[in-house]
Parts: C-alpha cells; sequence; structure tokens
C-alpha cells in the first residue's frame, strides 16, 4: 500500500507539474510529461507501475481513456458541422480508409514489422489525439473552421483508429486458429458490435438527458452519477467486442452535448479538472511503464527515423489531400490541417494492449509496437507542437492574435471605451439584446453582437475566441453578476469584470463577492457613478509610458481626480485592469487607458497647481 500510495503521489507530483511548467514556457505539455515519466520510470527508477498496480493498470488506462473521450465528445456541438462537416465526414470515411493503408505500407515497407503487426498499427495511426489537438490550437489561435475540423477528426477518429485495430487483431486471431478466414466473417460482426455499442452509448445519453431536468438525480449527485455510468457504459461494450466501449462513450458524449441539458453546464469546470488530472496520470505512467529492451530497436535501426519522416510527409499529407478533394476547404487550410497531426494517450494505450495480445497469438515484433508507439507521440507532438503557430501564420489562418474585449452591454460610457480600443488595434465587441441601444455602436463603426448574451444560441453565433476578457456594464448590476458568473469557467474568473463593488456585508441584499466579476476601477465606480461623470463630460485618455516617462510622470500630468482603469501590455496586447483589490506593474512601451475629468475642469486643476508650486504644468497628452 505504501508502495501504490508514494506512486500515486509522485505520478500526481509529475503531471501537474509538467502542466504548469508548460504554462510557464509555452512548450507542448505532452512533451513535458513524456519526458517526466521517462526520467522517473526508466531512468532513474524512482516509480514502476507495472509493479506498483499489476493487473489494475490496464483497465486503469482503460477507464481514464474512457473518461478523457466522453469529456471531449461533450465539446462537440453538431452546429458546428455546418461550416466543417463536408471535411469532417470525407476525413472520418475516406482518410479512414487511405490513412490505413498508406500507415500500414509505411509499417511494412519502412519500419520492417511484419504485415499483421504494420496492419495493425496502422490501423491505430488513424488516431490524432484530442488530448493534443486540442491544447495545440488553442495556444496557437486558429481560425474556427481549420480548428473545428482538427478537433472534430480527433475525437472521433480516436474510437474508429480503436476499432480499426480490434479489426486487425480479431482477423489475424481467427485465422492464426482456422487457416483460410476471411474478412466477410470477421468485419460484419465486429461493424455490428460497433453500432450496438453506439446505440448503448446514445440510449444512456437519453436516460440522462430525461432524468436530471426532471429533479430525478439531486444536484450534488448528478456528477458521479454521470461519470459512473460512462464507466458502466464503456465496461459492458467492452464485453460486447474489445475496445467497442471507446465507441459508446465517444456517442453518448456527442449525443449529451446536443441535447439541450441545461443541468450540465454547471458540471463543466468539473469535468475538465478531471480531463486535466487523467491526461496527466496516463502520460506520466504509460512513459514510466516503458522499458530499455522496447525502446532497443529505435537505438539500433535506421528503419524507425524513416518511417517517422514518412509518416510525417506523406502519410499524413496524402491522407488529408486525397480525402479533401473537392471538397469547399480552401487550400491553405488543407495544407494546415495536412500538417497537424500530433497523436497522444489513445494511441500509446492501444499500442500497449495489443502489443501484449499479439505476443499471445505468437506473432512476432508486436513487442516492437510500445517503444515505436511513444516515438510516434514523441516525434509528432514536438514536429507539430513547435511548428503549429509557424505554419498558421504562413498560410493565413490566424486568428486574432491579440486579446480582446468583449462588453456586455451598450451605454454611453462603454461606447466611449470601445473606441478607444479600437483606436488601439485591440479587437473589441459589443453586445446588447436592444437594438435601439446598439444604436450608437452601429454609429460609430464598432463591432457589435445583437442577442442575449446568455442564450445558449450565442454560443453558436458569435464567435467568443478573440475574446480574452469579458466587461460587464449593463445598467442591472445583478444580471451583470449573472453574466461574469456564467463566463468565470469558460474565459476565467480572473478576466471577468463588472462595475460596482460588492455591497457591504451587513446589507442583506449583498451579492456574493464568489458569484460577481472583479470590480473595475480602484475606486469601485458602480454603473450609476461611470455614467453620472459620463454626462458631465468626463473622457478616457490614453497614456503611452516609456523609459523616461513613467506611471508616476502620467499620473503627475493626468488630472488630480483621474482614475485609472486599464493597461494595455506592450507586444502582447495583454489587457490588464485596475481593481479595488489589485492593480497591475506598468512597464515602459504600456499604454495606460484613464476616465479623466473634461479639459476645462482640468485647466482649473492646472492653474491651481500652479498657483501652489509658483510655475506653470505641463498639459496632459
Amino acid at each position: 500500500m505504501n508502495s501504490i500510495a508514494l506512486t500515486v503521489a509522485i505520478v500526481g507530483v509529475l503531471g501537474i507539474g509538467a502542466q504548469w511548467l508548460a504554462w510557464r514556457t509555452g512548450w507542448p505539455a505532452i512533451v513535458l510529461m513524456l519526458a517526466a515519466g521517462f526520467i522517473a520510470g526508466p531512468i532513474t527508477g524512482l516509480i514502476d507501475p507495472e509493479a506498483a498496480f499489476g493487473e489494475m493498470l490496464e483497465p486503469m488506462v482503460g477507464i481514464g481513456v474512457a473518461l478523457i473521450l466522453f469529456e471531449g465528445g461533450l465539446s462537440l456541438d453538431l452546429r458546428e458541422l455546418r461550416h466543417s462537416g463536408d471535411a469532417v465526414w470525407r476525413l472520418a470515411t475516406v482518410g479512414v480508409i487511405v490513412g490505413w493503408v498508406l500507415g500500414a505500407a509505411a509499417g511494412f515497407y519502412i519500419a520492417g514489422l511484419v504485415w499483421p503487426v504494420a496492419v495493425l498499427f496502422g490501423g491505430i495511426l488513424i488516431v490524432t489525439g484530442p488530448t493534443v489537438v486540442i491544447p495545440l490550437l488553442r495556444q496557437a489561435n486558429i481560425q474556427a473552421r481549420p480548428a473545428s475540423i482538427l478537433k472534430w477528426e480527433g475525437i472521433v477518429n480516436d474510437p474508429t483508429g480503436a476499432l480499426c485495430a480490434v479489426i486487425a487483431y480479431e482477423y489475424f486471431r481467427r485465422v492464426a486458429e482456422a487457416p483460410g478466414a476471411s474478412l466477410v466473417e470477421v468485419v460484419p460482426p465486429l461493424i455490428f458490435a460497433a453500432i450496438l455499442s453506439g446505440l448503448i452509448g446514445y440510449a444512456a445519453a437519453k436516460v440522462i438527458a430525461y432524468l436530471f431536468p426532471r429533479g430525478a438525480v439531486p444536484e450534488y449527485l448528478k456528477v458521479p452519477v454521470l461519470f459512473i455510468t460512462v464507466i458502466g457504459v464503456f465496461v459492458i461494450c467492452n464485453k460486447i467486442e474489445h475496445e467497442a466501449g471507446l465507441v459508446a462513450v465517444t456517442v453518448m458524449g456527442v449525443a449529451l452535448a446536443n441535447m439541450a441539458v441545461s443541468s450540465l453546464r454547471s458540471i463543466h469546470p468539473f469535468k475538465e479538472n478531471v480531463a486535466v488530472l487523467l491526461v496527466s496520470g496516463i502520460f506520466i505512467l504509460l512513459s514510466a511503464s516503458l522499458q530499455w529492451e522496447e525502446l532497443s530497436y529505435l537505438q539500433t535501426s535506421w528503419r524507425p527515423l524513416l518511417f517517422l519522416l514518412a509518416l510525417l510527409f506523406i502519410v499524413r499529407p496524402l491522407t488529408v489531400l486525397i480525402s479533401l478533394l473537392g471538397t469547399s476547404v480552401p487550400w491553405n487550410e488543407r495544407l494546415f490541417i495536412a500538417w497537424i497531426a500530433p497523436r497522444g494517450i489513445v494511441l500509446v494505450a492501444i499500442s500497449g494492449l495489443f502489443a501484449l495480445r499479439l505476443g499471445d497469438l505468437g506473432i512476432e515484433g508486436g513487442q516492437l509496437l510500445t517503444g515505436l508507439s511513444f516515438a510516434v507521440v514523441v516525434a509528432t507532438v514536438i514536429a507539430h507542437g513547435f511548428t503549429v503557430d509557424i505554419a498558421a501564420r504562413l498560410l493565413g489562418i490566424k486568428g486574432t492574435s491579440r486579446p480582446g474585449l468583449l462588453i456586455v452591454g451598450s451605454t454611453p460610457w462603454t461606447i466611449a471605451l470601445a473606441k478607444e480600443l479600437k483606436a488601439l488595434k485591440t479587437p473589441v465587441m459589443v453586445v446588447d439584446s436592444s437594438w435601439q441601444r446598439l444604436g450608437p455602436a452601429r454609429r460609430e463603426g464598432l463591432p457589435f453582437y445583437h442577442g442575449e448574451i446568455l442564450n445558449e444560441a450565442t454560443e453558436h453565433n458569435l464567435d467568443l475566441s478573440p475574446f480574452q476578457v469579458l466587461v460587464a456594464a449593463t445598467e442591472n448590476e445583478a444580471y451583470n453578476t449573472l453574466v461574469c458568473n456564467e463566463f468565470a469557467h469558460e474565459i476565467g474568473r480572473d478576466s471577468v469584470y463588472q462595475l460596482g463593488e460588492s455591497v457591504d456585508e451587513d446589507d442583506r441584499h449583498a451579492l456574493p463577492p464568489s458569484l460577481r466579476g472583479r470590480a473595475l476601477f480602484e475606486s469601485g465606480f458602480g454603473v450609476a457613478d461611470v455614467n453620472e461623470r459620463q454626462s458631465e463630460g468626463w473622457v478616457f485618455r490614453k497614456t503611452k509610458l516609456s523609459d523616461e516617462f513613467d506611471f508616476e510622470d502620467a499620473q503627475e500630468k493626468l488630472p488630480e481626480s483621474t482614475h485609472m482603469l486599464m493597461l494595455i501590455r506592450s507586444g502582447t496586447g495583454r489587457l490588464r485592469f485596475f481593481t479595488h483589490a489589485a492593480r497591475p506593474d506598468p512597464r515602459a512601451g504600456d499604454t495606460i487607458i484613464s476616465f479623466s475629468p473634461p479639459a476645462e475642469r482640468h485647466k482649473d486643476q492646472v492653474a491651481r497647481r500652479a498657483q501652489r508650486g509658483g510655475g506653470s504644468s505641463p498639459q496632459p497628452a
């Protein structure tokens, strides 16, 4: 027990530590996790997962992969297919066949695998790993359509690749037992098992969608019930056929995501946290389980290197370009999709599983799959992880690079703020449910969205990816709090702001600070405060800092009653706000945006300063 507990603790520290380091450095997290596991396992012998967990290791990894695929399925909305459905369908059908054939040929002719192992590995290579693809796309800020295609392909093809590996394995198993067996005897039963598993997953989703909104499950039990249901569906369908459970949980996730179960929104933060923990733990466990003898093939032969090069520059590009022939996807997006195909957990997990099973059938070369699959993961993640941004720039499919501001509520104050940000080339969007209130935004030529920000349809009609910060500034403080609380899990609690400071604790009508967004302005100005000053002629002022003109100089030059609102960080364009709880650290090159009295009042203040100081003061910029 001590050994198991220590192994779990070390795996947790290494996995989350690698994730944190990836966040700090911008490096692909999977590379750091693989390195951490490899150092802790084969190199130092600090942990030995197989010795610690024994026969429990395989089912633990299997259930973890199932939960990850289910979580990925919950992020797939069928309405995204309006713009990318044709490409996704082609990649999930034609792409599977072409990729399987080319991958098997490369395994046999280049890697030197025997045909059974090459065919099985070619099926596994279809997967592209959503746990790696989605963070890469988020990191590189890719445009919506290519990002959607890659996300859908990664999640849909994961169970498809597992099913292809099962088909290959079952065929060679039947041949070993009864020479002369044909594909006709093997494939139809497996396809039927996959369809049956998908129906079971869909039925489970329908049951959840029926029970949750009707109060049949209390709120505190919804997450446990959902996760246990996923595990149960996975295990039951795996009894029907090996790895058919992956098909079932993926279908279950996609079905639930498109059944408009409102109560599922409350579990999103929890499921995302669980996914991070599972991804981190599984990668550490699998890489720490590697044995030196499994890597000897990679060290003593030139074939693996050529195989990896063929996979990167021949197999994947040809698969995508052939699949997307005749579609409406532009060529620059096709080339980008053809290059990006990092592999992840499912490839390693399934390869390790079938390596053992091939050995049981007496097929030589199965033991090579484990080391080769890790080589594929490392090569593709490094190649694609460090070039995704460069490729996107060269092919012209980068999204908005500067962080943007989403403003909820069209008022004179928010319109004035949006004009200042637009002048500074910062992406900005004004959202309001009233067409009349949006009139000033239309007249000023500001980007706007007419609709209810809390409506579910807004998620599909408005691309929120360019906006990393939200400011809720409508006339209704409770509504502003509701908006901030709703978007806190998506944008981040530290990136949602609203006007007004939390009411005194003795006030029974106070809104809990845990629900509110961060309060704008150090003074805690409310909606009425800024509207009153706006009517008095207060304006926003921009001040650029430099080595010779620092923040203290700017404060001296601006009117005495000026209130600092935010700064725009030099280079990155990151938005940092002055709040009642914290203030950013201004640096040379930053641009300060302040809310100041009108020019006439400022002139009076300058005159009073001059009288007190016996001289004149410089005019503000």
